[in-house]
């Protein structure tokens, strides 16, 4: 955090990714910060030039000349502080060049310490590649030859309650000297590795490890089984990720020199935007980011009155372009046709998701080519989301006190935390969302995809630039955050969702909202999708409207089944969406009906424009 605030006035941030090195320019004006311009260049790791701050320079000077302003010296270095009208008061980057961070953990119990260590690893912005556990059913010598052939940039090993027994933790760490690591990038150091686990076992791990590895000893992760302590193991990913990996990267150590706030790996910057706004409004918050790649999925949840609980999971074989074919496999064919309002020819389809994995930066030409690609989206972001959901859970090895009713409930511990009646809202990035032709196939792709349940804000990330204002929001959380609300988010509207068993062809709810221009009063039937248009006002920000909605007798919209629920619902570009198809939701398994309802809720929603659904 810096000492005066109030001195800051400018700031530019960047954003180093595999392929493109993305700037912003953040300026005060009339009392707030606002985005100013952006600019991109190539991102240059690799051959011809071999130094990452030169695809920096290009994409600020690229900003410089779009706003007229001087940010670069007479040296190509970037004018930090400001001199008058020239340069910026603050300099931060993010990276994900050269893959990002790629991890090993490794643990005692795998759905416990082995857990804890990988959530600790996934919060820092790692990839994690494998986890490594005393119970996991690979003989020693198959994980000695797993830790061999991944070279990761880094291990983080753990195991134990601090006063417990030392013995297991330390054949974990004899099976990770005798693999005798060597680190991806760079042959001349040695590998990193992170001890957090049982104190009283940190003289034998010394012993086991000292001479092999760089290692780093921090406090125990799981202390207590009833408590993680994962904010020390994070902080040293983080700064090892600074000295080993970051530096072998060709001109790394150059750009550390001109940041005025430690570089961040992208994807832990994005969650931590996330979780500041979350902690700000005091809100339940899920976020994905969908790459061509990976689909990173953020959440903040506060169950039964805790503190935020803040989960992130990276799926590293679901995304649009070079893990397409992971997606198309992994959700099969019919779960992907589902989301098509009309039949296509199999081969066909193989065909394109092919072409797709192999030119990756291509883009659809053709209607069909973006249903179908929005159709593989929706796969993608479900099943990220799930395996999000199975991973974000409450401690497990912890023993509840459990009441008689609590023996009726399917309840035990390891139940996971995410909880769609209570989310607040719901936040999409990634070129297939941010990049949508209509702003509402962004919102039913979210719709389709997390399901959500009762009434949740849905936004989009305008043009990528959480990164950024992520690690911005570690320096300065009031201009990460006003940036983040009024130039950043488009606000697409809300989900009307009610939960429960719906009775075909019956009424779902009755509404009567107040909108502009008079109020708008109705009923939602059964597999029926309405939308209210409520846009922006003359600043920018979503309208609102007062509404009484009335679900029937065994739904629920958030204050129990058939509560009447009066609130305010939030507008935006696209309006309010009241969706009757039901929670849990299942498409009609009938051919002709499944076409037929999704052309239908198309049409309302004005997804693509209607020759495309007149075939």
């Amino acid at each position: 955090m810096l000492d005066n605030l109030d001195n800051i006035n400018t700031i530019l941030a960047t954003d180093c990714g595999s392929t493109t090195t993305k700037a912003i320019l953040i300026e005060k004006r009339d009392g707030e910060f606002r985005l100013i311009q952006r600019g991109e260049a190539p991102t240059t790791v690799e051959a011809p030039f071999e130094d990452v701050t030169m695809g920096v320079l290009n994409a600020v000077a690229e900003v410089g000349e779009l706003c007229g302003k001087k940010l670069l010296d007479e040296n190509d270095r970037i004018i930090t502080p400001a001199n008058g009208s020239e340069g910026c008061d603050i300099y931060i980057s993010t990276s994900s060049a050269g893959g990002g961070l790629q991890m090993m953990v490794a643990g005692v119990v795998r759905s416990m310490t082995a857990e804890s260590a990988e959530r600790a690893a996934l919060g820092a912005g790692a990839i994690v590649m494998d986890v490594i556990a005393s119970n996991d059913k690979r003989r020693p010598h198959q994980q000695i030859e797993r830790i061999r052939h991944l070279r990761p940039d880094m291990i983080l090993l753990s195991g134990g309650i601090d006063g417990g027994t030392t013995s297991h933790v330390v054949e974990i760490a004899e099976l990770v000297a005798a693999a005798d690591p060597r680190p991806r990038l760079g042959s001349s150091y040695q590998l990193p590795v992170i001890f957090a686990g049982n104190k009283d076992a940190r003289e034998a791990i010394k012993d086991t490890l000292g001479n092999k590895v760089d290692l780093g000893i921090v406090d125990n992760l799981r202390p207590v089984l009833e408590r993680e302590n994962l904010h020390p193991a994070r902080e040293e990913i983080h700064n090892l990720f600074m000295e080993h990996v970051m530096a072998q990267a060709p001109g790394y150590s150059k750009l550390m020199e001109w940041t005025d706030a430690p570089i961040m790996p992208t994807p832990g910057a994005v969650g931590a935007i996330i979780k500041t706004i979350a902690d700000i409004e005091d809100i339940e918050a899920v976020g994905v980011d969908i790459g061509g790649a990976t689909t990173d999925v953020f959440s903040l949840f506060r169950p039964e009155g805790e503190e935020g609980v803040f989960n992130r999971t990276v799926s590293a074989n679901l995304g649009m372009s070079y893990s397409i074919s992971n997606v198309f496999a992994e959700a099969g064919l019919p779960n992907v046709m589902r989301w098509v309002p009309f039949n296509m020819d199999e081969r066909d389809l193989r065909n394109r998701v092919k072409n797709k994995m192999i030119r990756p930066t291509t883009i659809p030409q053709s209607m069909e080519e973006l249903i179908f690609e929005q159709a593989i989206a929706k796969e993608a972001l479900r099943l990220a989301f799930i395996q999000h959901k199975s991973f974000a859970t409450a401690l497990k090895g912890v023993q509840k006190q459990r009441t008689i009713a609590d023996a009726f409930e399917q309840d035990s511990s390891g139940a996971t935390i995410v909880n769609m009646m209570s989310l607040d809202m719901l936040i999409g990035s990634g070129g297939v969302l941010s990049h949508a032709p209509r702003r509402q196939q962004a919102a039913l792709m979210m719709i389709d995809s997390f399901v959500p349940e009762g009434i949740t804000r849905l936004a989009v990330d305008s043009i990528f630039m959480m990164p950024q204002l992520g690690v911005l929001s570690s320096l300065h959380p009031k201009a990460a955050t006003e940036v983040f609300e009024k130039d950043c988010l488009i606000h697409l509207g809300c989900c009307v969702a009610p939960v429960g068993v719906i009775k075909k062809g019956g009424v779902v709810l009755t509404y009567s909202i107040e909108m502009p221009d008079g109020t708008v009063s109705g009923k939602l039937q059964h597999g029926e999708i309405k939308l209210l248009k409520l846009g922006l006002d003359d600043k920018g920000q979503p309208r609102s409207a007062k509404a009484v909605l009335e679900p029937m007798k065994n739904l629920d919209l958030g204050k129990g089944k058939g509560n009447k629920v009066e609130t305010v619902l939030p507008g935006g570009v696209v309006g309010i969406i009241l969706d009757g198809r039901g929670r849990p939701f299942t498409m009609p398994t009938d051919e002709n009906l499944r076409i037929e309802s999704l052309k239908k809720w198309m049409r309302e929603l004005d997804i693509y424009p209607a020759e495309a659904l007149d075939r």
